[in-house]
């Protein structure tokens, strides 16, 4: 039957019949009444709420081009009043929110994290060894139970959020070997699962090659904005190990629409590539880290003190030892301050790696006056310089900038055995202005930018790249017997300055 005619057209009357003598479909009847009913109640609602967010015209957060900005935005947005903020921030019983995260030891587990509604009690991995076809699902798949916590959050101006944060480490997997899993409720079938996602853990063989993507500040319109930036670095290098997030994913810190962003922005490639971040202020507020970093991340716990777990921790991966700083937690507590200048000291100290990376929200050189962290730096630059750390990854300042600082008394040169690359990157569209500083090389204005940074045996290649895939920066730093050679390949292109393409109104 062709006809899309409804009321008394045959069609129509089969419907009718059907649910009066069939009680099943009667009762999908019901059901689909019901949903009805709550979808129309749901509209209302948006447009009470958003008749009386017009009335109020409370006026949106915002921060400051100084120092270390701790404002946040708590006013009621627009954005929440849609069907599609909706699905952001609230969860169903299918999973969503599935990411994969960095473990201490990413050649032999895998963390992952996800979120169901409340009607979802328990959740479950299920993981195999890839194959070329579905065979997989023939084969040994293994099933290892999540931890399940009961959450409910909600921040100013939003309604209350309830769900069920799911988190699982599956250990005892093969180095260098891809794997699909999928996350759910553990019954028969589909329903209640995710889709099955690939994940490769790392080499245990020293002199493999790795790489990884390098994001600063996503923060602001994330969804909007950032979503191209993650998407085209994954276009562009599809096979990359890991993402390092260098803080401040989201604005206001326990804004579940901005986490709903955030998690939309990198969609299945947050739970295909493992991921590492490092807080930013914004994920803090008045000292006190956001509520959703430890139910919707799974980080190592091998930090100096409790407070600071999956927030300063190290990892190995291949031949790089990749140690996060907590900035934030180190620049409001002086207990926090102490410990993870102790800690970096002992894990710098008993290091076995031939590389070191230190990924830090608050920069240990700034692009701006007003904006020095003298502090963090007082406190392991002599450390870094002590140890030898080859790059330190930044946020924060809205900006780019890539250089290296006086080590021991002099600059990294053509060689030298204790030189240390600091970056500064931003990859959201927030952006501040820079000034010209002597530890940097190359600098940006009003650019988004992602780093891709591979790692073979004697050798880092850093690069960096802006959201449509042009080269901004870019050296290589070699490392034989440990003497340090650097090679700038900055592109033969201008610097990008806000002066040039941004023309401010008289």
């Amino acid at each position: 039957m062709h006809t899309k005619t409804v009321g008394n057209s045959p069609e129509s009357y089969y419907i009718r019949n059907s649910f009066l003598f069939n009680p099943n479909l009667m009762k999908l009847k019901m059901m689909g009444t019901i949903r009805l009913t709550q979808k129309l109640g749901f509209i209302l609602f948006v447009i009470l709420v958003g008749c009386k967010s017009q009335q109020e015209k409370v006026p949106h957060g915002h921060s400051h081009d100084t120092g270390h900005d701790h404002s946040h935005s708590h006013s009621h947005y627009p954005e929440h009043d849609s069907i599609m903020a909706h699905k952001l921030m609230f969860p169903s019983r299918v999973p969503d929110r599935v990411i994969a995260n960095l473990t201490a030891d990413a050649a032999h587990s895998l963390a992952v994290n996800w979120r169901t509604d409340q009607q979802v009690e328990a959740g479950f991995v299920e993981i195999a060894v890839a194959t070329d076809g579905p065979e997989f699902l023939l084969k040994d798949v293994r099933r290892v139970e999540a931890k399940s916590e009961i959450f409910q959050n909600q921040n100013s101006k939003e309604p209350l959020v309830k769900a069920v944060y799911h988190s699982a480490e599956v250990n005892n997997l093969q180095p260098k070997t891809t794997y699909v899993y999928r996350v759910g409720n553990g019954k028969e079938g589909n329903d209640g699962w995710s889709e099955w996602f690939q994940y490769t853990t790392a080499s245990d063989t020293s002199g493999e090659p790795f790489s990884f993507i390098y994001f600063g500040d996503a923060q602001n319109n994330v969804k909007s904005l950032w979503s191209r930036v993650i998407r085209n670095s994954y276009r562009k290098f599809p096979k990359v190990n890991f993402m390092l997030h260098a803080g401040d994913l989201i604005n206001d810190r326990d804004a579940n629409l901005e986490w709903g962003e955030w998690f939309y922005a990198g969609s299945f490639i947050h739970a295909t590539v493992p991921s590492v971040m490092t807080p930013g202020n914004h994920e803090y507020r008045d000292g006190v880290l956001t509520s959703l970093w430890k139910p919707q991340f799974t980080l190592p716990e091998n930090g100096p003190i409790e407070e600071l777990k999956e927030t300063c921790f190290a990892i190995d991966y291949q031949d790089m030892k990749l140690i996060s700083i907590d900035s934030e937690g180190y620049d409001e507590s002086m207990e926090a301050r102490s410990a993870q200048i102790k800690w970096l000291d002992s894990v710098l100290q008993s290091n076995t790696k031939k590389w070191i990376t230190i990924f830090t929200h608050y920069p240990v050189y700034s692009t701006k006056e007003g904006r020095d962290n003298w502090e963090l730096r007082e406190g392991i630059k002599p450390l870094i310089d002590k140890y030898g750390v080859d790059l330190v990854l930044q946020g924060h300042d809205h900006t780019y900038a890539r250089g290296y600082a006086d080590n021991k008394g002099k600059g990294l040169t053509v060689l030298d055995d204790a030189g240390t690359v600091y970056a500064v990157s931003v990859s959201g569209p927030k952006m501040y202005e820079s000034q010209d500083q002597d530890w940097m090389v190359r600098r940006g204005e009003y650019t988004q930018l992602f780093q891709i940074i591979t790692v073979t045996n004697d050798t880092i290649k850093y690069e960096a790249y802006t959201p449509i895939g042009n080269l901004y920066d870019a050296f290589d730093l070699i490392k034989k017997d440990g003497k340090k050679q650097l090679i700038n390949r900055v592109p033969d292109s201008p610097i990008r300055l806000k002066k040039d393409f941004v023309r401010e109104e008289k």
